[in-house]
């Protein structure tokens, strides 16, 4: 699950353990739950083949599974606290034939389905993906006393979170180690949870990743740190309001609102149709099917008449994430035949950050819904953050091409990663990659847009003038090169690489991902 919007109270990792985690009285204090009690006996032979204990590949997590609940624990080299994640056995929900049991908290649910005696797969509902869990013979010998939660050991538990699972730390040009081992050196038994907490955002500073957060813990987490890329300024409040006005000023009527005020569907001249996606979830009370069911009233009325559509302008400029599912959706009432949106990787070795799991290719399906398989062109910013980033790129293969307009997404794909450092503090972040076809990612500089447009500047929406969305009109009736003059992204070249990428996206990625990557990385205005 990835955090929803920068300018919200919360982002998705402290949203999600607000939710998954009654209260936070102390580290010391959980580890002496019953689930810690029983987990050395855990062991094979069990009637039931998913008690026990298990170690996922990657994401520094052990689970136990002992009478019908779920209780993890985020392990390092040199701790292990009680996680974020419990879960209760879905009591409504029976045991699927391949023995997968559904385990609930609140609105949030995943699913276990064994694989053989010693293998778990562990799919989250909303996320895409799974994770593979092995058994192990018992807890940790560290996951079976009190953590210490003094400074020094909470810093270093901090410390060495990022340091066995951040994939990013060399794009970045960053000595992680130098700069804990500095900043520890400031650290000491009087250092107070205020003073701490400055040292671990100085250290999150440095990294200028949106998908890095930091959380206090008072009687319900709240976040006190969100990262971003340094060469961004997110719009304000009245200037969303302003580039919402400016939208609805080129509609053709009343547009539609579903899913909250966050899906809005309305009709432009000539044919064409719109959506804005402000962001990938929260669309109503209740689990993911729940959200999926809005959705699709949202993509039902947009696509009401698709042979009467001559094309879609699909928003995303104001979009701060949330299930990737959702994206793939989207994308799934985009086309008539399967393709692989992207491959998923998390960090597998604590010791190695060239090691990663197995790629996992995920893949956009041709909905039973209704379809639109005509022109689309697809709105992006900076405000364009993880979910709508991996929708972005889940665009990238469909055929024939999407073109993007606007400016560079924010550069955030991976899922957050929840990590509990004491009873004050919890920490977000990534540990994921989403690979293009050639291996690479866009993570850092964002994917570039095809037609490089301003968006949300003030001069602009002054006058309710959105340049964006008259040029992807423009595109989508067939003046797209003459849309932005004077625009790299406009140049014959370019439109010509991706037309190859298109002849290649039956293969699964758009082969010009790898080349726009290696664009986005030479694009200094854009980068970090």
């Amino acid at each position: 699950m990835k955090r929803r919007s920068m300018g919200r109270a919360a982002a998705a990792a402290v949203a999600l353990a607000t939710a998954a985690v009654p209260a936070v009285p102390g580290v010391a204090a959980a580890q002496g739950s019953t689930a810690a009690q029983e987990a050395p006996t855990a062991r094979k032979g069990r009637a039931n083949p998913l008690e026990g204990v298990w170690r996922a590949d990657g994401y520094g997590l052990v689970a136990v599974v002992t009478g019908g609940r779920l209780t993890t624990y985020d392990v390092t080299a040199h701790s292990c606290v009680p996680g974020w994640i419990t879960a209760d056995r879905d009591a409504n929900s029976a045991p699927g034939p391949d023995g997968s049991v559904r385990f609930v908290h609140d609105d949030a649910a995943l699913t276990l389905t064994p694989r053989g005696a010693d293998r778990l797969i562990d799919r989250e509902e909303g996320s895409v993906g799974t994770k593979t869990l092995h058994r192990i013979d018992a807890l940790p010998a560290l996951c079976t006393r009190p953590a210490p939660n003094d400074p020094l050991s909470v810093f270093d538990r901090f410390a060495e979170s990022f340091a066995e699972n951040y994939p990013f730390f060399a794009a970045k040009g960053i000595d992680w180690a130098r700069e804990c081992a500095r900043a520890r050196q400031g650290i000491g038994p009087a250092t107070t949870p205020d003073q701490l907490q400055q040292v671990f955002i100085g250290l999150l500073e440095k990294l200028g990743d949106a998908h890095t957060s930091l959380a206090r813990v008072t009687d319900r987490p709240h976040g006190v740190y969100f990262g971003r890329r340094p060469d961004t300024v997110p719009p304000t409040d009245a200037e969303l309001a302003r580039f919402q006005q400016a939208v609805a000023a080129q509609l053709v009527g009343p547009a539609q609102p579903f899913g909250n005020g966050l899906l809005t569907v309305g009709e432009l001249p000539d044919g064409l149709r719109y959506l804005r996606v402000d962001g990938f979830g929260d669309y109503a009370p209740g689990f993911f099917s729940e959200q999926v069911k809005e959705l699709d009233r949202a993509l039902d009325a947009l696509l009401a008449d698709p042979d009467g559509t001559t094309g879609l302008v699909i928003d995303v400029r104001a979009n701060g994430g949330g299930s990737d599912a959702l994206g793939l959706r989207i994308a799934s009432r985009l086309t008539d035949r399967p393709y692989v949106a992207y491959r998923k990787v998390a960090r597998n070795d604590p010791a190695d950050p060239t090691k990663y799991t197995r790629p996992q290719p995920i893949t956009v399906r041709p909905s039973a819904g209704k379809h639109f398989t005509g022109p689309v062109a697809l709105l992006t910013s900076a405000e364009s953050m993880s979910a709508a980033e991996t929708f972005t790129q889940a665009l990238m293969g469909r055929s024939p091409r999407v073109v993007r307009i606007g400016q560079n997404t924010q550069g955030v794909f991976s899922d957050v990663l929840i990590r509990t450092l004491s009873p004050d503090f919890l920490v977000g972040l990534p540990n994921e990659k989403f690979l293009t076809r050639g291996g690479t990612t866009f993570d850092g500089p964002g994917i570039p847009p095809h037609l490089r447009i301003p968006v949300f500047r003030p001069d602009d929406l002054a006058v309710l003038r959105d340049p964006a969305l008259s040029t992807a009109r423009r595109v989508l009736t067939g003046d797209a090169l003459n849309a932005a003059p004077g625009d790299p992204g406009a140049q014959d070249g370019q439109d010509g690489q991706d037309a190859q990428g298109d002849q290649d996206a039956q293969d699964g990625l758009d082969a010009q991902d790898g080349l726009d990557a290696q664009d986005a990385q030479g694009d200094h205005s854009d980068r970090p």
